[in-house]
Parts: C-alpha cells; structure tokens; sequence
C-alpha cells in the first residue's frame, strides 16, 4: 500500500486538515440546522463560488474548461437560491487575493470545492430529512451529482495526481493554493454569518 503522504492528494489533506476543520465549525452543517442558517450559507455559497469560477476557469488550458463546467455546481446553487428566494450575499469579492499562478495551484484550489462535494452527500441526506427539500426545492448544490458523485471524485483524483505531477515545487504550489482558497472561503462565511475572526474571538 502506498503511503498517502507521498501523494499529492495526501499532502493536500494534511495541509488543509485545520482549514477543513475551520470551515465545517463555522458553517455548523453537521448540525441540526434551522432555517435561516440554511439559507445564509447558500448566499454565502451563492457569494463565493461565481467569483471563484470566474477566477480559475479562464486559467485553466483551454483542453480542460468544458471538463470543469460539466462538473460545474454553479447552476445547481442557483437553482436553489431561485427556489427559496434568495439572492447571494453581497461581500467584498472574497477571491480578490486568491493567487493561482500555475496549474498545479489551479488544482490545489479546485481541491477545496471538489471536496465539499463529497460532504455535501451528508447535507443533502440532513436537509432531505428535516424538511422534505431535495434538488428540486432548495438542496440542488448539496444533492450535487447524487449518485455520480463518487465517480466524479475518482475522476477528479486521477486529474489531479497527473496535471500536477510528482515535483516538490508543484505540490508545494498546489497546497499552497487550497490553503488560500479554504481561507478564502472562511473570510467570505465569516463576512455572511457575522462570525468573528480568530484574531478577534
């Protein structure tokens, strides 16, 4: 068995393991959630993830930006914000100092949001069953892929292990990526639920 640690996906896991834990405290959606928390979190998705597009698709070579808007969950969440009848937060743009300088960065960042896909399985299950919504009223961006979406991870690994390669410079570049993107993302959530930033708790 390999050890993980050698691997890109490995040290992306390590870098980001306080981030992760960070942003699943803050957005509290392994909780029994109420409502409006709900929604805030979709404005606060609805905030980030259009700038975020915006910033690494036009990065991306040319070969793979219709790989990353067919696995896009953008049109998913703005159905959900069309449902429930909510617009995204207004926050400063929260990737303005996102720097994606490579393309082992671009997937370092990719990292973080093809991640929560995953968890948002659990959401999807969570919501479904506190309030009866799934894609078609409210819990599109969690459900995701539904069934698919496991197969879109193991799509999504085998990209990142060969675009990034196996140089120390580049997975140092892809980590360094998905910290600041998980740190991007905080800032936006913390600006959405008025949370107070460690400096400041």
């Amino acid at each position: 068995m390999s050890d993980e640690s050698t691997t890109v996906l490995g040290a992306l896991r390590q870098a980001c393991a306080e981030r992760h834990q960070a942003i699943e405290a803050l957005l509290k959606l392994d909780q029994a959630l109420d409502r409006e928390h709900y929604a805030h979190v979709l404005t606060g998705f609805g905030a980030f993830v259009p700038c975020w597009e915006a910033r690494l698709r036009p990065r991306l070579p040319w070969r793979l930006q219709g790989w990353f808007d067919d696995r896009s969950r953008l049109p998913l969440l703005q159905r959900d914000l069309a449902a429930l009848g909510l617009a995204p937060a207004v926050v400063a743009d929260p990737v303005a100092e996102l720097d994606l300088p490579d393309r082992a960065s671009l997937f370092g960042s990719m990292y973080v949001l093809e991640g929560s896909a995953l968890g948002g399985k659990l959401i999807a299950r969570q919501v479904h069953a506190q309030w009866g919504m799934g894609p078609d009223n409210g819990a599109a961006y969690f459900h995701g892929w539904g069934p698919h979406t496991g197969a879109l991870w193991a799509d999504f690994r085998e990209r990142l292990a060969h675009e990034v390669g196996t140089s120390e410079q580049e997975r140092q570049s892809a980590c360094a990526a998905a910290v600041a993107t998980f740190d991007a993302l905080l800032g936006c959530f913390r600006q959405v639920l008025d949370a107070p930033s460690p400096e400041e708790a």
